[in-house]
């Protein structure tokens, strides 16, 4: 089992600690303003102290963000598998996904430039947050997306998702962290299928 940090505790944080906690993980969750834990399984801390006590940290933060945040805590993520389920995009007025912050790059590369001590893999960012630890819930076989250079790292994250309840036919490395502009991109396709269908679970998926 890994000491998991994930970094961020709203919605998809909160819910990937909750099922990593219950696979028997050790999990701390890092936020900004530590309060006491209410399921005894995970700790609570600050980013910092969840990002220096991991072997495996999880950025769950609001994208837009992520890169000033992350780089903060250069030194508490070297040696660490990242795995960044964030899209960087720019709210639209109804408050769903709009424009992307880096449309010729993508956040997980940032990052990985930014962090080059740190293996970045990009997963899980192209679903509904309920999906991330539920597949089995839609109708048809989810896909997750796996980006980054460092075979060992996309090896042990597709432990994790196997935790989560990832059939391995369901996980497709695209290759490299340049590839994670391609399901980065993918955000675009999400608040016109949210406006038409309201939030209900998906996934954009590779069917064969």
């Amino acid at each position: 089992m890994s000491t998991i940090g994930i970094l961020g505790a709203g919605r998809v944080g909160t819910n990937l600690a909750a099922k990593l906690a219950a696979a028997g993980h050790h999990v701390t969750l890092g936020t900004r303003r530590p309060s006491p834990a209410t399921d005894p399984r995970i700790a609570i801390a600050d980013q910092r102290t969840a990002a220096r006590t991991a072997d495996i940290v999880i950025n769950a933060t609001p994208g837009d963000s992520s890169l000033a945040r992350l780089t903060g805590l250069r030194a508490e993520l070297a040696g660490k598998i990242l795995v960044d389920v964030s899209n960087a995009t720019r709210d639209d007025d109804d408050g769903l996904p709009g424009d992307l912050c880096y449309p010729s790059s993508s956040l997980a590369e940032k990052l990985q430039s930014e962090l080059p001590d740190t293996q970045v893999v990009k997963t899980l960012n192209t679903m509904v947050f309920t999906v991330m630890t539920a597949p089995e819930i839609l109708s048809s076989p989810p896909t997750a997306y796996l980006s980054g250079d460092d075979e060992g790292a996309k090896k042990a994250v597709t432990g994790l998702l196997g935790d989560l309840g990832w059939q391995p036919a369901w996980i497709e490395d695209l290759g490299g962290i340049g590839t994670a502009r391609a399901t980065e991109a993918m955000i675009l396709l999400v608040p016109h299928i949210l406006r038409r269908h309201g939030f209900k679970p998906f996934a954009i998926s590779l069917a064969r």
